[in-house]
């Protein structure tokens, strides 16, 4: 019973997996100190592992300080994309903001985040 149990387990598990056709080489990015008024931009990039074209439906963020962009071709089979995401430091003080990323088929969205703490410039 106990083999039975695993071995199912084991596939559950394997059906999850195969079911992200995106792997991403990162989903969270910390600028450290960034001053303020300067935007700042990171690009989180992603690979298409599934056996058909992927296509990002939409990426938005949390709030109007934080701008993705994302390709809006389809990323080949083994290709891989970008998601730039940019930051325009207004406000001073720490910030985390995500920016929730739509694949075509696939029902869980992904969570990008950025972190990070505005300083302001010294007189």
């Amino acid at each position: 019973m106990k083999k039975i149990l695993f071995v199912l387990f084991l596939f559950s598990a394997s059906i999850a997996i195969a079911q992200n056709p995106m792997q991403f080489a990162g989903t969270k990015h910390s600028f450290g100190k960034i001053a303020q008024n300067v935007p700042k931009a990171y690009i989180f990039t992603f690979k298409n592992v599934s056996a058909k074209p992927l296509v990002v439906e939409i990426a938005t963020a949390e709030c109007g300080c934080t701008t993705p962009e994302y390709p809006k071709q389809p990323i080949a089979k083994g290709k891989e994309g970008q998601i730039k995401v940019t930051y325009n430091a207004a406000a001073p003080g720490a910030f985390s903001k995500k920016v929730t990323v739509k694949f075509a088929g696939v029902d869980e969205p992904t969570v990008l985040t950025i972190e990070g703490v505005v300083i302001t410039k010294k007189s």
